[in-house]
């Protein structure tokens, strides 16, 4: 349904462009890339992360290129830049789509499935171009044993009718990353090496690209990661790798322009929001240079159907789908044996299963998570077995959305985590890492019940005691908690499960700055009136002692009392009250804490552990 005198729908979760146009969905147009994409080979490959419309532009492609469609091509495509200025490929195709998203991931089921599909869809493909493959090749075609065998002929059959096949696959690493994180290494494997069914596939594809006269004459795939391309074609030979190419950072998602006029399409003005998208949403960068800041386009379709159909932004900032899906993918960032074997101890055969598992690069994650960036050269191809060496973790983060280039340092690039919604997701990561492998499982309860407190009654007391008084009942996180950084990553990442704070450490504020300020989220609660200065000492059980920690707190109450007049603490702060909060560490111990009265708060009322 319309919102009220609305001429248009808002295209939220529509990756079907015959169905988005009929159904007078907002399309952001982006046909301007097509003779972009026809210069830059005939066999292409594009890595981008989840919900960024990924579907969407196949589908568009396959309407615009295939000869079944050109007779509707002034419907499909009026109002749109390519419909004054066609290319000469238009409608010359017979084009087929396979959508590998939806082959089962049981490592029992997944080659049945995987031929069910792709069955199907090639018998539809057979049946809208029956006036140009004669029933003698398409039943050629479907008395082939496999998938590969009725793919190879139909190129075949095509070469000889004189025919054009444009291949389309989506999500071509779909079921294989599921594989891979949740049956193992083994079973991946299995798949994408040796006589792996889906390795003979793309052996057939890399075959059909380099034949003279092959009747295959474009490929475009996507995914979101290179891993398994690189696997199954042993080199990732297969065709042009576009997704680091500058010509098309934003070929997908939504740049402010086009953001300026979806707004305005649905009668919001864009500037009022600007600032809520950018921070939750933006600052994707698919190219070194940095060219524009890119939105995730199905998180910004979230926002503004919210606002459209009940004239406010979502409750909810983050959407549901897109927790979904990262949460799909966060096996792929794998656990350490740091952790696995601090934690593990194994008292128990559930314990050393959970610990077998744990094997991948937890460490850098953290570091990454605590820092907010991290420098690195993003490598085009890599296997899985890859994974464990840092380049190739990094730059995974960098293909899954989890990282984005945010200029050079020292001549390399530098990337960072690309916006609070990320942000948040990752903190999540590590919640779940800690818990998955026994280092720390506190009540999310008692936890969301303090924060709460925190925010609505100035209770702050009740969130660190509860957490000192967990990590002193569980022995594997005192033996995990050690290092200044440490402490305050893991204060951070159960910080992170209130909805009521805008949280920033030191590493979001340039340095500079307290260890941890938690301003009033005043979008959502704007009857908040409180908000934190944290400031973080930490002390080695080795060097404590009492002269130590006279100079450590101290030094904190006069930092904490400067920072409470920070240009940047006052620009967030609007009608809330600051509490300027010491805490001071001994190794996992917390010691001693203190809200700090301060000239514009002599109130504060200490308390010494």
């Amino acid at each position: 349904m319309n919102a009220p005198d609305q001429p248009w729908r808002i295209p939220y979760g529509v990756a079907d462009f015959i169905k988005l146009r009929q159904g007078r969905e907002y399309y952001v147009d982006k046909t301007h890339y097509l003779p972009l994409l026809e210069q830059a080979g005939r066999f292409l490959f594009l890595i981008r992360p989840r919900r960024f419309g990924k579907s969407l532009l196949q589908s568009v492609m396959e309407c615009y290129y295939d000869t079944g469609w050109a007779e509707r091509f002034d419907e499909l495509f009026a109002d749109t830049w390519i419909h004054q200025q066609p290319t000469a490929e238009k409608g010359q195709y017979l084009c087929l789509r396979f959508d590998f998203s939806a082959v089962s991931s049981t490592p029992a089921e997944v080659r049945g499935s995987f031929e069910a599909h792709t069955r199907i869809l090639l018998l539809d493909f057979l049946d809208r171009h029956a006036e140009r493959i004669p029933v003698s090749s398409a039943r050629a075609v479907m008395s082939e044993p496999s998938l590969s065998r009725r793919l190879e002929r139909l190129i075949s059959e095509s070469r000889k009718l004189g025919l054009s096949l444009y291949l389309f696959i989506d999500e071509y690493d779909n079921f294989a990353n599921n594989i891979l994180v949740n049956a193992g290494r083994e079973a991946y494997r299995e798949l994408t090496h040796s006589s792996g069914f889906f390795r003979d596939f793309f052996a057939l594809l890399k075959e059909a690209v380099g034949r003279t006269g092959s009747g295959l004459a474009r490929l475009f795939i996507t995914g979101v990661s290179p891993i398994t391309l690189d696997d199954v074609t042993s080199g990732f030979n297969i065709g042009t790798n576009i997704s680091l190419d500058a010509r098309f950072s934003s070929l997908l998602g939504f740049t402010h322009g086009e953001m300026e006029r979806l707004f305005d399409a649905f009668g919001q003005d864009f500037a009022v929001h600007r600032a809520i998208i950018d921070d939750w949403y933006n600052h994707y960068h698919f190219h070194e240079e940095r060219l524009e800041p890119i939105v995730n386009s199905d998180m910004a379709l979230f926002y503004l159907q919210s606002l459209v159909f009940s004239g406010k932004p979502p409750r909810e900032l983050i959407d549901h789908n897109v927790r979904m899906d990262y949460g799909k993918l966060r096996h792929l960032v794998q656990i350490d044996r740091q952790l696995a074997d601090r934690a593990a101890a194994p008292a128990s055969a559930a314990n050393a299963e959970g610990a077998a598992r744990l094997n991948g690069n937890f460490s850098r994650l953290r570091s990454i998570i605590e820092t907010g960036e991290e420098v690195a050269a993003i490598q085009t191809s890599f296997p899985a077995e890859g994974l464990l060496r840092q380049d190739n973790f990094v730059s995974l983060l960098y293909y899954l959305g989890l990282l984005s280039f945010a200029g050079e340092r020292e001549g390399r690039p530098l990337l960072k985590i690309p916006n609070r919604t990320v942000r948040q997701l990752m903190y999540g990561y590590l919640r779940d890492a800690y818990d998955e492998v026994g280092v720390f499982r506190p009540s999310t309860y008692e936890i969301a019940d303090r924060l709460n407190k925190m925010a609505y009654r100035g209770e702050w007391q009740g969130f660190f005691d509860y957490l000192a008084e967990e990590i002193g009942r569980q022995a594997s996180v005192r033996d995990f908690l050690q290092g200044e950084k440490m402490i305050q990553g893991f204060l951070l990442a159960w910080l992170n499960l209130s909805p009521y704070f805008q949280v920033f450490s030191e590493a979001e504020q340039a340095g500079g700055f307290a260890d941890l300020y938690l301003a009033p989220f005043y979008f959502r609660y704007p009857d908040m009136r409180h908000a934190y200065l944290i400031e973080l000492k930490y002390l080695s059980r080795a060097d404590d002692n009492p002269a130590k920690r006279v100079s450590l707190l101290e030094a904190g109450r006069a930092q904490l009392r400067r920072y409470a007049g920070d240009a940047r603490v006052l620009s967030q702060l609007g009608e809330a009250r600051l509490h300027p909060i010491l805490l001071l560490y001994s190794g996992w111990e917390l010691i001693h804490r203190e809200a700090v009265a301060t000239p514009e708060d002599p109130s504060g009322i200490q308390k010494v552990g």
